[in-house]
């Protein structure tokens, strides 16, 4: 059993999404970053970045348990795992090591800035840097875009891989950082395609919130 540390962000959706694929069984341990809890002393033994998600496997390599932080990282742990959405031969590792990279390292960081200055108040201080953030997600859309054209998935054919996963985790916001799917058709057709995966839609619906007090 996995023991998955998250919240319900983008990046937490990502691995609660790989594991319903891989059929893994885990539990989920709510890190309510709202309010500070990322910084517990006993979260940070395995996430030092203080950032989730975060995953404890007790049966990791040579049957030793093992944490895991960074999504990226996460989710190529338990492709090695599972020998799952990730092909095997070297040649087909590429794009998906390629395209998680990608949205590790832009399709991601870049959405998340228009989430955050969406949220300041004053015109003036948020409008440059908003007006920028804006323009390079909607340029990597279009990269996006242009990738998926004639494919049903990012890095590989036939499924889906762990670099979809990825960057379904922040498609999946992508009203929050206004972005108009029907503007990029190709990246439409493949959200509409992995939102109906059966286990996209459990790793959607799991409880990454607590529930409000009454």
């Amino acid at each position: 059993m996995i023991d998955l540390y998250t919240f319900d962000t983008p990046n937490g959706r990502k691995i609660s999404v790989a594991l319903e694929e891989m059929a893994l069984p885990y539990r989920v341990h709510v890190v309510d970053i709202t309010k500070g809890e990322q910084f517990a002393p006993e979260f940070l033994r395995i996430s030092p970045n203080n950032k989730i998600p975060a995953i404890v496997d007790p049966d990791g390599p040579g049957g030793k348990p093992v944490s895991v932080f960074e999504s990226g990282a996460i989710l190529l742990y338990l492709a090695e795992k599972t020998g799952r959405f990730m092909p095997r031969d070297l040649a087909g590792r590429i794009p998906v090591w390629e395209w998680l990279m990608w949205q590790v390292g832009g399709f991601g960081p870049f959405p998340g800035q228009v989430h955050a200055y969406l949220q300041v108040e004053n015109e003036a201080d948020r409008r440059h840097p908003l007006e920028r953030y804006q323009k390079e997600t909607n340029r990597l859309y279009g990269v996006l875009d242009r990738r998926l054209a004639g494919r049903d998935f990012v890095a590989t054919m036939g499924e889906p891989s762990i670099a979809d996963f990825a960057i379904l985790g922040w498609a999946w916001r992508h009203q929050r950082h206004r972005v108009e799917l029907a503007d990029y058709p190709n990246v439409k057709a493949w959200y509409q395609r992995m939102m109906a995966r059966p286990g996209v839609q459990r790793g959607f619906a799991v409880p990454m919130r607590r529930p409000e007090a009454a």
